[in-house]
C-alpha cells in the first residue's frame, strides 16, 4: 500500500509537471503571436500617419491660387483672358 501511494504521487507530480510545461509552452506561443500582431500594427499605424501628412499638404495646395488656375486649365479648358493658348496640330 505505501508502495502504491508512492508511485501515484510521482505519477501526480509528473502530471503536474507535464501540465505546467505545456501551459508555459502555450503561453509563450500565444506571447509571441501578440508581439508580432504589436509590429505589424505599429508599421500600419505609421503608414497611416504618412499619409495623413500627405493630404494634409494636399489640401493646403488645394487653396492656393497656382492650384485652382492649373485645375482650370488642364481639366476644364479655361484660360485667363488676353492669354494666347497654341495648340500642337503635328503628331
Amino acid at each position: 500500500m505505501n508502495k502504491n501511494k508512492k508511485i501515484y504521487k510521482r505519477l501526480l507530480i509528473i502530471l503536474i509537471a507535464c501540465y505546467v510545461l505545456f501551459t508555459l509552452i502555450n503561453q509563450q506561443s500565444t506571447i509571441n503571436q501578440y508581439t508580432d500582431d504589436s509590429k505589424k500594427l505599429a508599421v500600419q499605424l505609421e503608414e497611416a500617419q504618412e499619409y495623413k501628412e500627405q493630404l494634409a499638404k494636399e489640401k493646403e495646395e488645394v487653396d492656393s491660387i497656382e492650384f485652382i488656375e492649373q485645375t482650370a486649365r488642364e481639366k476644364l479648358d479655361m484660360y485667363l483672358p488676353n492669354e494666347r493658348v497654341y495648340v500642337d496640330a503635328g503628331i
